[in-house]
């Protein structure tokens, strides 16, 4: 099968994990281990990668000797806050340009806020960062950060931390279809069969966190969630039948039978 290219770079995996919730980073790299992740995202406002000499740092678990690490901007709600935070990113991981791009527009239900998101995308992509966007599955806003010039697009499959599946897979068609870089789905995913479907409708890749964090063994789900990736892209690729309502269509030819 093909691999990812994000930026240039490609990657066997297709799943892509993020490193909070988790009960200590012991468990998080067990956990990315399981899944196969090569790229790691870290939500710099949340997590030690050097900001604290004092404390430990996840850089230690997860080196950026072994991983793409992905440095995202949770927890921003302005793209003037976003924006500082992948530049302070950009000096702790040595000039690192590769970014995950969110503004939230509210603390209750996470929804991106698309306006800001879409001005902090222009800015960053004229500093010359490397944008993976998370936003709303909006297929004319979606082509607006394409053309900004980020380098993968990642509309919600629903709300994150939800763990509701993709209530939306028409729009995600749309913006697969009109798409000419990667289409990663981003939050919402609940169970290995939710991360099969966003592959099975042609989606590049899929990041998830809570769903493997929350999990009751994190390690065995982020284990599946590699195996629902891997069937979902060959499913994609293989084509499956057309639906036949009210048309039986039996497996084995019914000339030639014994007796007939």
């Amino acid at each position: 099968m093909h691999q990812l290219t994000i930026a240039g770079k490609a990657y066997r995996s297709r799943l892509l994990v993020g490193t909070g919730k988790y009960r200590d980073f012991t468990q998080t790299r067990a956990a990315i281990d399981a899944s196969g992740a090569e790229i790691v995202t870290v939500a710099i406002r949340r997590t030690n990668i050097g900001q604290d000499a004092s404390q430990p740092n996840l850089l230690d678990a997860v080196p950026p000797s072994q991983f793409t690490i992905l440095p995202n901007t949770a927890g921003c709600y302005t793209a003037d806050d976003a924006v500082r935070t992948l530049r302070l990113a950009r000096e702790l991981l040595d000039g690192h340009a590769l970014c995950k791009l969110e503004v939230l527009g509210d603390p209750t239900n996470l929804f991106p806020n698309m306006p800001e998101t879409l001005r902090a995308a222009e800015t960053l992509v004229r500093e010359g960062f490397e944008v993976m966007v998370y936003c709303a599955d909006d297929p004319i806003q979606c082509k607006m950060l394409e053309e900004i010039g980020c380098v993968a697009v990642m509309p919600l499959a629903s709300l994150i931390g939800s763990g509701m599946g993709i209530v939306n897979p028409w729009n995600l068609r749309l913006i697969i279809d009109n798409a000419k870089v990667p289409i990663i789905v981003d939050a919402g995913v609940g169970t290995a069969s939710d991360a099969t479907i966003a592959m099975e409708l042609g989606c590049d890749g899929v990041l998830m966190n809570t769903a493997i964090a929350h999990a009751r063994d994190p390690v065995l789900m982020a284990s599946a969630m590699k195996k629902g990736i891997e069937a979902g892209r060959e499913a994609f690729l293989a084509g499956r039948m057309a639906r036949k309502y009210y048309s039986a269509d039996p497996s084995s030819p019914t000339s030639g039978l014994i007796g007939s």
